[in-house]
């Protein structure tokens, strides 16, 4: 058996069967497209299903892949075994109806014996209890002695997850010898012992179960087996641990090389710490790559925990400083070959882990400083199990993840309370919810209104913005009402309507109804249960349901809609193309005045880079290119490469909006029909709203010349009050910027010849109490850099004094206590007698032994708070 690579393994799989006639598609990402169940993807068959529900047609019959995958389900015992690890490889072959059981295990074992050279002495095959057929292939056609055919029950080789296509299956075994085996003389695949490693599943889906838990056949019986590729490894290398393959022991030599300690394989207790890093490491760094980035909820916080709990372990093995993105180079250099993804967004991996490590590396410290003051509270309390509010103060307040909590306890023999943590959490999502309820919410839901089975509403705005359609429903004051008239608040379903629904980030259409003597102005459309319920304010008249009314948008404000729109899909691919391919959209929202755009991204976007994508975004414009909509399956759009957006629900047919040839983008809204007609573009500003979330909001066409009406007004005036003309206002404010600078500083040496020439009447007003001068001094326009220098020029020249000094500045006090150094070495310390001074005055601070500053809410208990630095100076 020859020793080979992981990655000569993966390419020699996928060789073998497309040379079979199959289909060699790339890994899906870990996000899943289409799959609301699977918070990331941990199965090769996991992205198919839909292909095997018969929901969609696959490119061909027979597939094979090489799927990326993550299980978090087992992280607690990353590190702790050999085996465990939370990304994986899966190498698979499918059919979808086409060849079945014979081809699947007469090729498998081909793959094994003849492209492997697996000896076929240590091969075993497991069978379904019932499936005479999977037997007789393996005895009579492969010719596996039948001494090494297992039959086993349901529980082990049979697939099925509740209802829906399922079927037995077939496991092949390596036997990795008697050193490995247990004490049973009928030792064999089956045994709970190490000696026998199942390595591939071939599941032979010939049944539908139904909710009675009755089987029948399926009209087409497919195929899909899954093999793990780390595991089929470790056989071919002759190693029994995931982390002594080639690829990953060269992450693992990384970590060793970073910390300086030896890797003992398992025998030392740094060697979980090792592992940890090695494993998640890999697992972040694929992640990232397809668009994950850290957050505190869904697959976000998978990330973040995997990264933060890496950080950690890096801490416990001493390595200092940041030290995760080289050890993210060594899996792209590994893996970058089969997945080019990796090396496509390498600086955006490498910059996305540098922050979170950073942004981490101050709580990681804080965190477990406060846990173990817990734990030694905990000890000295005869208690073990630290409370549900603390485990979520330290979540809510200082950033510290739950499960790094419970790790953490979990090393100092100690557990989290975590009913109590989630009683927490409960009343906190409670609270928010309650003050998001309390705001413009007026009861229209899907929860609160049902409009029957009939058809739903056809929307005809793509075409025309002018029509007629019959009422179905009027809801008066939430009620189902036959008749409406002015004064009532009016929702009306039609069968037909030109009037575009909220959705996809764009907002409704405005306009009228009219019908007979009736008019009513459309303030709102929404979907609801697939019905467009338009929101009236009735203007005259009355209306009935059966009414054939005419609707008639309004044009100009959809015209500025659809300019923005499609100047949204022009700023998606622009950002692409100057920031990063790495860009997707996080969120949109698109109205007559403009546009907002919020998308993935480590930074702040420069100057330089707006100026970039804005004048790309102008010169699509300024060549007209036609804008057009095209209708097609999921799959044919997937070909066609436009971009779809995480989150969104697509049907079996899409709307791809193209501009030209520089952009594609499933859509659902309304749009210009060449580009052209967006008239100009320009960026108003960039911002972040979240963390590794950025927005640009920005305007199009006859909207930009308003803003610049409105800019023109502001200069006009400025130049007024400053009594110059708008081209001689530059030069007057610079005039008066440094006037204000010369001002600045002429007022600072006054304010400093006076401090200097007052110390001696300030220093007459300390107190002696006991070995310490204590000086309490209020000052009225003084900010914090004064007390520093009043504080510097006494302690040059004078010993013994605690300086206790508070600023009245805007209705706010600062507070600032300074310890001269003869002081500190007598036990005195600035920074906790501040906590105490600055909160009799409703402030808090900190700060260091010799200097501490604070803030307060509340200048009128300034001496309420000399007095309780008196006190504590008297105390001490």
């Amino acid at each position: 058996m020859e020793k080979l690579g992981l990655n000569e393994i993966r390419e020699a799989f996928q060789n073998f069967y497309v040379g079979k006639e199959h289909y060699k598609r790339k890994s899906f990402s870990l996000v899943p497209e289409k799959d609301k169940s699977l918070l990331l993807i941990n199965s090769g068959m996991a992205p198919l299903k839909p292909y095997f529900a018969g929901l969609e047609t696959p490119p061909s019959k027979r597939m094979t892949t090489c799927q990326k995958c993550i299980r978090t389900g087992d992280i607690d015992n990353v590190g702790l075994t050999a085996r465990h690890g939370t990304f994986f490889e899966m190498l698979g072959s499918f059919s979808f109806g086409d060849y079945f059981k014979k081809e699947s295990l007469i090729w498998g074992w081909e793959f094994i014996t003849q492209v492997l050279h697996m000896p076929e002495d240590k091969l075993w095959a497991t069978v379904y209890q019932d499936d005479d057929d999977a037997f007789d292939i393996w005895k009579n056609v492969i010719g596996l002695p039948e001494e090494r055919i297992v039959r086993l029950g349901k529980e082990d080789n049979f697939w099925e997850i509740g209802t829906g296509p399922c079927g037995p299956c077939s496991e092949i075994y390596f036997d990795r010898g008697e050193s490995y085996s247990c004490d049973n003389e009928d030792c064999k695949p089956g045994c709970d012992c190490d000696r026998y490693v199942e390595f591939w599943n071939h599941v032979f889906t010939q049944f539908s179960r139904d909710e009675e838990g009755n089987y029948s056949d399926l009209a087409h019986p497919n195929i899909d087996t899954g093999m793990g590729l780390e595991r089929l490894a470790c056989i071919m290398q002759g190693v029994d641990s995931i982390f002594d393959i080639d690829t990953i022991k060269y992450i693992l030599d990384g970590v060793v090389e970073k910390s300086g300690i030896e890797y003992g394989h398992g025998k030392q207790k740094t060697d979980v710490s090792i592992r940890i890093i090695t494993d998640h490491i890999r697992s972040v760094t694929f992640m990232i790559a397809d668009g994950i980035s850290p957050s505190n909820e869904g697959r976000g916080y998978v990330l973040r925990r995997l990264l933060r709990r890496a950080a950690r372990h890096g801490k416990l093995l001493n390595i200092q400083g940041p030290f995760l993105v080289q050890l993210s180079e060594r899996v792209i250099q590994m893996s970058g070959k089969a997945y080019p993804e990796l090396e496509e967004k390498r600086d955006y991996i490498h910059k996305l882990i540098t922050i979170e490590e950073e942004k981490f590396s101050s709580t990681i410290d804080q965190g477990t400083n406060i846990i173990a003051e817990y734990v030694e509270q905990l000890k000295k309390e005869g208690s073990s199990e630290l409370s549900g509010e603390k485990v979520f103060k330290l979540y809510d307040t200082y950033g510290f993840p739950l499960e790094l909590t419970q790790e953490i306890l979990a090393e100092n023999q100690c557990t989290a309370d975590i009913d109590g943590f989630n009683a927490n959490m409960l009343h906190q999502k409670e609270t928010a919810r309650a003050a998001r309820k309390s705001v413009d919410d007026d009861g229209w839901s899907e929860e609160n209104l049902e409009f029957g089975s009939g058809s739903k509403t056809e929307f005809t705005g793509y075409k025309t913005t002018v029509d007629t359609g019959v009422v179905k429903g009027i809801f008066c004051n939430k009620n189902s009402v036959e008749k409406a008239a002015m004064g009532d608040d009016v929702r009306i379903i039609l069968d037909k309507t030109p009037f575009y629904a909220e959705s996809g980030g764009q907002i409704y259409d405005h306009g009228l109804i009219l019908h007979d003597n009736f008019t009513a102005e459309v303030l709102e459309v929404t979907k609801l249960q697939g019905n467009f319920a338009h929101k009236l304010r009735i203007v005259k008249g009355q209306l009935s349901v059966g009414d054939t009314v005419k609707l008639l948008v309004d044009v100009p404000v959809r015209n500025h809609i659809s300019r923005n729109h499609t100047a949204t899909h022009l700023l998606h691919q622009a950002l692409k193309e100057v920031v990063g391919s790495h860009i997707q959209q996080a969120g949109s929202s698109v109205n007559a005045e403009g546009l907002r755009f919020d998308f993935n991204h480590y930074e702040g976007v420069s100057k330089e880079q707006l100026t970039a994508v804005e004048r790309i975004v102008n010169d699509k414009i300024m060549h007209f290119l036609p804008v057009t909509v095209e209708e097609m399956s999921m799959e044919d759009a997937a070909k066609a490469g436009a971009t779809a957006l995480f989150g969104e629900k697509y049907g079996d047919r899409v709307r791809v909006v193209s501009v030209g040839d520089f952009s594609k983008e499933l859509c659902g809204g309304t749009h210009v029909a060449n580009s052209g007609l967006i008239g100009a573009f320009k960026i108003l500003s960039e911002s972040g709203v979240a963390a590794g979330i950025r927005r640009i909001e920005a305007t199009t066409g006859l909207n930009i010349a308003k803003r610049l009406n409105e800019t023109e007004a502001v200069i006009e005036q400025a130049a007024e009050v400053l009594k110059t003309n708008p081209s001689g206002l530059l030069s007057k404010v610079s005039s008066l910027s440094e006037e204000v600078k010369g001002l600045k500083k002429e007022l600072e040496e006054i304010k400093k010849s006076a401090i200097s020439s007052s110390l001696d009447s300030i220093l007459d007003e300390a107190k002696v109490i006991g070995e310490v001068k204590l000086l309490t001094k209020a000052f009225t326009d003084y900010d914090i850099n004064d007390l520093r220098q009043i504080s510097d020029d006494i302690k040059k020249a004078n010993k013994g004094y605690i300086l206790v000094f508070a600023a009245e500045n805007g209705g706010k006090a600062t507070f600032m206590v300074s310890v001269t150094d003869d002081l500190l070495e007598k036990g005195y310390h600035a920074g906790n007698m501040i906590k105490q001074i600055a909160a009799a005055a409703g402030g808090g601070g900190g700060g260091k032994a010799d200097m501490a500053q604070a803030g307060a809410k509340d200048p009128s208990k300034i001496a309420d708070a000399f007095q309780v630095a008196e006190a504590l100076v008297s105390g001490k």
